[in-house]
């Protein structure tokens, strides 16, 4: 086991990291920019050590800045959390280069699932179902023209080397092939500096649906259910839930045999989660995430596991603790993302917490890294929470989430709070009956006025 873990990441996700290894006996090594010298995972890690000013390009996500971290504490291996260096497989290289353990897949593997074509031909030829669409990257709006023509309308074109949807644009008709094409190519050229898109057909009425998976990198993987990532505003989730309200235990049991299959017979290590949208009892890959999610909580409250724990153990080289058969569901659990925004446009929010207080009791737990009195910096993400909730049942989980927001203070900037507080209340989302497009339709409607 290792001796010393370095947290490549802050907030919540770096404080989460944190807990782990405490309970595992292990030390840990908080890295922060200046601007979060004050932030909740430098108190609460055991060593803390600043690795650059405020900009990520100059500190969280500098290569020499973690990796010298790494060599004058110790540290044996380095949990990357998710987002920053997490899915990228040149750290990844760089790290294993140094000696260094880097807890989560191979550096292959995230290269493979970082390109969003190769990682729909690799998921064609592990037997996993994918949307028809191009066979590679269109290069020509006279290409597109055909392949739309193949797959037929609606289409929409995607950056290959995407994410977040940027570079992602629907085009219903031919005539709005043209505008759609060339604009998703320039987005994709601004925002990641490659303009290589790849087209699908677009489904009208899916549910985003990802399946967990957990290999030991040894040839054995298990699946721990799905996840409903359905509400999402402009393709960012904001409410997850397990297991998927409309998923039955046939079709879960079979997706996720093919899915754990997949990424046993590539020998797999750590945590990924396979994304699917899910139309007409049929699933259609979207991409694989070679990480931890934001949403890990709720798998991890139906199965009672701990994946952080577990991503540490078969890092060092530890079998996994579980096997397919002793993952059973209890229950069902719902995540929400509660971010520093001012509704309705969801402007950001940083500023100074007056006073912050979280909710309890049982089946509630809050991943945050707020206090009274912290100051939210300006320069990163503005999700500061999650609340998860687990219940008997959906019903119960929603109860418990409506009474945990009810007790839920952060006074001092805005934040998304109101937003759960009126989604809780829909008929639509009390049935379950929802898409990925229901929620920015519901946002036009009751988001319209200044909440």
């Amino acid at each position: 086991m290792f001796d010393k873990i370095l947290i490549a990441n802050r907030g919540e996700i770096a404080l989460r990291v944190v807990r782990a290894c405490r309970e595992m006996g292990i030390q840990s090594v908080a890295v922060h920019s200046t601007a979060d010298a004050d932030a909740m995972h430098v108190r609460m890690a055991d060593e803390a050590i600043c690795i650059g000013p405020p900009p990520s390009g100059q500190s969280y996500l500098s290569f020499p800045a973690i990796i010298s971290a790494c060599e004058i504490t110790g540290a044996q291996a380095i949990h990357p959390g998710y987002g920053f260096l997490s899915e990228n497989a040149a750290f990844v290289q760089a790290v294993e280069d140094h000696g260094i353990t880097f807890i989560g897949p191979s550096a292959e593997h995230i290269r493979i699932m970082g390109d969003k074509i190769t990682a729909k031909e690799t998921a064609k030829a592990l037997g996993i179902p994918v949307v028809p669409g191009s066979d590679g990257g269109v290069g020509a709006l006279a290409e597109a023209k055909r392949v739309a023509e193949q797959i037929g309308y609606p289409v929409i074109i995607k950056a290959t080397a995407g994410g977040g949807g940027r570079g992602m644009k629907v085009a219903r008709d031919e005539g709005e092939l043209e505008v759609a094409f060339q604009t998703a190519r320039s987005e994709a050229k601004a925002a990641f500096g490659n303009d290589e898109v790849y087209m699908e057909k677009y489904l009208t009425t899916p549910r985003h649906i990802e399946i967990q998976v957990f290999g030991d990198g040894k040839g054995n993987a298990v699946h721990l259910g799905e996840r409903d990532c359905s509400l999402q505003r402009r393709h960012q989730k904001v409410l997850e839930e397990a297991p998927g309200p409309v998923i039955t235990a046939e079709q879960r049991a079979r997706i996720g045999k093919i899915c754990a299959d997949a990424v046993a017979s590539i020998n797999y290590i750590g945590a990924g989660t396979i994304e699917f949208l899910f139309e007409n009892g049929e699933f259609y890959f979207i991409e694989m995430n070679t990480r931890l999610q934001v949403e890990h909580p709720v798998t991890e409250a139906i199965f009672g596991v701990d994946l952080v724990r577990e991503q540490i153990r078969v890092a060092c080289g530890l079998p996994m603790s579980f096997r397919q058969e002793d993952l059973q569901i209890n229950g069902h659990a719902i995540e929400v993302r509660i971010n520093a925004e001012k509704l309705p446009n969801f402007a950001p929010s940083p500023g100074k917490i007056t006073q912050y207080h979280a909710p309890g009791g049982l089946g509630v737990r809050m991943d945050s890294a707020l206090y009274d009195g912290y100051r939210i910096p300006p320069y990163y993400d503005s999700l500061i929470a999650k609340l998860i909730v687990h219940g008997r049942d959906r019903d119960e989980a929603i109860a418990r989430l409506r009474r945990a927001l009810g007790e839920l203070i952060v006074d001092g900037i805005d934040t998304t709070i109101p937003l759960f507080d009126a989604l809780t209340d829909d008929p639509a989302i009390r049935s379950g009956d929802y898409n990925i497009h229901w929620l920015e339709g519901w946002l036009k409607v009751r988001m319209a006025a200044p909440t």
